[in-house]
């Protein structure tokens, strides 16, 4: 497989920017001519070896932030919505698509924003929406949770402010005992903690200073919800502090937003960054004994596997998702190039749809995505019991990957045969964009294709592509 050039201009650019260096100064710290660091920052060039070095050793950077997966989650995104038969049959060439990503990432992102609020009005207008006739109209902007779930997404899932305090705050616990930390913490603040037999999760009382907590929940659950809500009254300037840097455009979207920070604070303290990637490290990111070691349950493990994307001591990138059975995404990330649909159904090749047949089990998936890239992906059904005879059953799956160039170091990719090319099951992104011509399980005809018809012949699809 062919070396992949590293073009990263925009990146070097907002490096140089950091430093207040002109591009005459710039280029001579890195040992290289005026033109040629022009030419980079422009993307007509890739970033040699002795740039990068050069990098390292003048300016201590941490090349792991060169990886291009932004740009690449930008891209992803942008073919989706120039797949729309909005803009025609003829959408710009995917070398387009990446040079605005690399060059002009707030141009793409607007570009992004503005299909969004398009297609949200479109939705409206179709279900005779009655905001649309409200005195003063309707406000063009994204739904209030797919702008948090952007926020995150184009921040790595990692907060590093969150995640430095979530691991102070772990570092105050008597014997390592968070839950005993938080309840102590709100003690101080006059806050009583109480466990009920009730089908609320958390409520929090602020007139009478009491939080009452469900014991139908698993015990990773309330110790959860107990550190949540600890962030969210000890850690309140912080969090404030990041949303306002977030500038969401609504008072709906910060809410989420600040749950969002609430959680990821929890999640943090349970499995503080440091001990946490030693540890996973050590097992071999073996997940059940991850949980059992923080006391955590298996899905907060898989999230928090891919929130370690902390600068100088990152993680493994990996994927997280979660799905209901209808195979809609109830939450999603990505550190690596691989990116989930933002709009329609994902592939149903992909193992996490096939977790619901085998509950309690963990399924592997060695998979290629259209662009060659090759993943090993795990998934695993999460249902989550009501906690009581009749309760409802909420039923999810969930997959954590990473590309197969880092599976040595998972437990899961053990007997596996990576070299084999007939190992690998080929998937996609969603059926609306993927290029693959004789998938079997094809919904819909991509938008980028011609289809041809033939009456007199029918195959495993009804028509042709070229």
């Amino acid at each position: 497989m062919a070396v992949q050039k590293l073009y990263a201009g925009a990146k070097l650019r907002e490096v140089r920017t950091r430093l207040g260096l002109t591009q005459k100064d710039f280029a001579a710290k890195l040992g290289v001519s005026l033109p040629y660091i022009n030419q980079m920052e422009n993307n007509n060039r890739p970033l040699s070896t002795s740039v990068v070095l050069a990098l390292v050793q003048e300016f201590g950077f941490d090349v792991a932030e060169l990886n291009a997966g932004e740009t690449e989650r930008i891209v992803s995104d942008m073919r989706e919505v120039f797949a729309d038969p909005l803009f025609g049959e003829q959408g710009p060439a995917l070398a387009d698509l990446r040079l605005t990503a690399s060059n002009a990432p707030t141009v793409a992102r607007a570009i992004l924003e503005l299909h969004a609020a398009y297609r949200q009005t479109h939705e409206r207008l179709a279900s005779l929406d009655a905001a649309l006739g409200r005195e003063g109209g309707a406000t063009l902007q994204l739904s209030a949770w797919e702008e948090v779930r952007d926020f995150f997404h184009y921040c790595d899932n990692y907060i590093d402010a969150v995640d430095r305090a979530a691991e102070r705050f772990a570092e105050t616990a008597p014997r390592g005992d968070v839950a005993e930390a938080a309840e102590t913490w709100l003690a101080r603040q006059g806050v009583r903690v109480e466990y009920r037999d009730t089908q609320q999760l958390r409520h929090f009382d602020r007139h009478a200073g009491l939080l009452t907590l469900s014991m139908r929940t698993a015990p990773e659950t309330r110790v959860f919800q107990l550190l949540l809500q600890t962030a969210l009254l000890s850690q309140h300037q912080l969090l404030q502090a990041t949303l306002d840097l977030a500038r969401f455009q609504s008072d709906t979207a910060r809410d989420i937003a600040l749950i969002g920070l609430a959680n990821y604070f929890a999640g943090a303290a349970l499995m503080p960054y440091g001990a946490f990637l030693q540890a996973a490290r050590e097992t071999r990111h073996d997940l059940e004994r991850l949980a059992t070691r923080f006391g955590t349950s298996i899905e907060q493990v898989a999230h928090r596997l891919s929130t370690l994307q902390r600068p100088g001591a990152k993680g493994i990138p990996f994927f997280f998702v979660r799905v209901d059975q209808a195979g809609a995404i109830t939450k999603r990330h990505s550190a690596t190039r691989l990116q989930f649909a933002r709009y329609g159904g994902g592939c149903p090749l992909w193992n996490v749809h096939r977790a619901f047949e085998t509950p309690g089990r963990f399924l592997r998936q060695l998979a290629e995505t259209p662009d060659g890239v090759r993943y090993i992906s795990i998934a695993r059904d999460i249902s989550k019991s009501g906690g009581s005879y009749g309760a409802p059953v909420r039923r999810y799956a969930m997959a954590l990957g990473c590309e197969i160039t880092h599976a040595q170091a998972l437990c899961y990719a053990d007997d596996l045969d990576l070299g084999a090319e007939a190992t690998f099951e080929p998937i996609g992104i969603s059926c609306r964009i993927c290029e693959r011509v004789g998938c079997h399980q094809r919904a819909i005809p991509p938008l980028e294709q011609q289809v041809h018809i033939n009456p007199d012949q029918r195959d495993i699809l009804p028509y042709r592509l070229t």
